[in-house]
């Protein structure tokens, strides 16, 4: 059994440019950008990008459609709210002219009882 036997220069020259060679027919198999391969693939990613464009669309148009209902939905509550606040500063005003209508009448019967 021999040991190991370290490359010399020559040798990781020899396989540095065996690396460089396959590396240039790795990059010249590839098919070029008229090949009929690529240009289905790149069609089906244009088909997968419209289609994902499309979908962004609807669910913004979904999105700005549920904000519309919802504030509308706060809209209707807000009025509902003022409402009856008004209702009930009606409903307080007309609750404290009554109680000075007897108050008054109270007075007024004193007096007459007085003349």
């Amino acid at each position: 059994m021999s040991g190991f036997r370290e490359p010399g220069f020559s040798d990781r020259q020899k396989a540095a440019q065996e690396a460089r060679k396959n590396l240039l027919n790795k990059f010249k198999s590839q098919p070029g950008p008229d090949d009929p391969a690529v240009a289905a693939k790149r069609a089906e990613r244009e088909a997968l990008a419209a289609k994902r464009a499309e979908a962004k669309a609807t669910r913004e148009a979904e999105k700005a459609e549920q904000k519309r209902i919802s504030e509308e939905a706060a809209a209707a509550e807000a009025e509902r709210l003022a409402r009856e606040a008004e209702e009930a500063v009606a409903k307080l005003a007309e609750q404290e002219a009554e109680q000075k209508a007897k108050r008054d009448a109270r007075y007024a019967a004193r007096k007459a009882k007085r003349k």
